[in-house]
């Protein structure tokens, strides 16, 4: 199994609404705390100012050596040239995704059963959010999975898993230790100080 994600293993989810910052913003003060793995997702501004962000941030994070994921959006990852793109399970199939971004291009598959996780690696994806782990308020995902469903899932599928929702410097350990190539994070490192919180994560996994 191939690496794609860097030590730490933190997934960055940008979210202005709870960080009060802009995407920018956010980049810069994550990549400075130590993240290593950012997913631009904006779900609310018009499409030209997601591209506009995402441009911007493939400005800093390329010469950082930051991995940048695009959520939704196949035509602005290809545009900035981002690293990958991550999709949900109503967005476009990964065959399709792949014909677009190419071969060298990461594609995540937002996944919520070991059905669903076994799918997107026999279409080819390059990895899975698989969640959500615990109750969360960022997004409405249903039911929390819980760490037994994400031991299950890494026995059965090879390619790296992405463990999101609601994970906090008490779970985290035992998410990786479940089998989790990296966790996803969003109001767990963007509520309050991100460098403190970022500090924290990285504690509580080592």
């Amino acid at each position: 199994m191939r690496t794609i994600f860097k030590n730490p293993p933190l997934y960055l989810v940008t979210d202005t609404r709870i960080a009060g910052l802009s995407h920018i913003q956010i980049t810069r003060r994550a990549i400075d705390a130590g993240i290593r793995t950012i997913q631009l997702r904006e779900k609310n501004l018009p499409k030209k100012e997601i591209y506009n962000a995402a441009i911007r941030i493939r400005d800093i994070t390329v010469t950082r050596s930051i991995v940048f994921i695009v959520n939704d959006y196949v035509d602005i990852a290809c545009a900035v040239n981002a690293d990958g793109v991550h999709l949900g399970q109503e967005d476009m199939p990964v065959e399709e995704a792949r014909k677009i971004m190419g071969k060298g291009k990461l594609i995540g598959i937002s996944t919520h059963s070991l059905d669903q996780a076994i799918k997107a690696q026999d279409a080819g994806a390059d990895y899975v959010g698989f969640g959500p782990m615990f109750r969360t308020k960022t997004k409405d995902a249903g039911h929390p999975k819980g760490i037994t469903a994400l031991s299950q899932i890494r026995k059965l599928i090879d390619i790296p898993i992405v463990a999101i929702g609601g994970i906090t410097c008490e779970n985290i350990r035992d998410v990786i230790c479940a089998g989790a190539d990296a966790a996803a994070i969003a109001s767990g490192i963007l509520s309050g100080n991100i460098k403190k919180n970022v500090d924290l994560l990285i504690k509580a996994v080592r």
